[in-house]
């Protein structure tokens, strides 16, 4: 699994670039080994439209307050949306980024079947009569 950060180095808004920057150093601070497309390269086209298809977060910015397309940077682990730079500052605070960049697995849910919560039950009134 590869985290991607997709940017655009050739963009004109001073909060793009800055948003841009501050998430490829908190990934190179915190040795995240990740991808960097630009996706104003000619090369990276397909790599444009799938960033503008796939990611579900806008990113927008007092320059560009309602974007047509979602914005850079965007960030993905392989194929997979992660979110954009509000999401990813959010995961940095509150210090679930690993869970965000989705390196690590999901919480598992664990059930109980109802066999185990009469088991369960009857040990607590045993526990509770002693």
């Amino acid at each position: 699994m590869v985290v991607k950060v997709y940017i655009s180095r050739t963009s004109g808004d001073m909060e793009i670039k800055s948003r841009q920057q501050a998430v490829l150093q908190i990934l190179d601070s915190k040795k995240i080994i990740h991808e960097v497309i630009d996706i104003a390269e000619d090369d990276n086209k397909e790599q444009k439209e799938f960033m503008q298809k796939n990611a579900t977060s806008i990113g927008a910015t007092a320059m560009e307050p309602n974007p047509v397309h979602s914005l850079p940077p965007q960030i993905f682990n392989d194929g997979e949306y992660c979110g954009d730079y509000d999401e990813f500052e959010m995961a940095n605070e509150n210090k679930d980024l690993d869970r965000f960049l989705k390196l690590v697995p999901e919480e598992v849910e664990i059930h109980t079947s109802t066999a185990e919560m009469k088991i369960s039950s009857n040990q607590q009134e045993e526990i509770n009569d002693t």
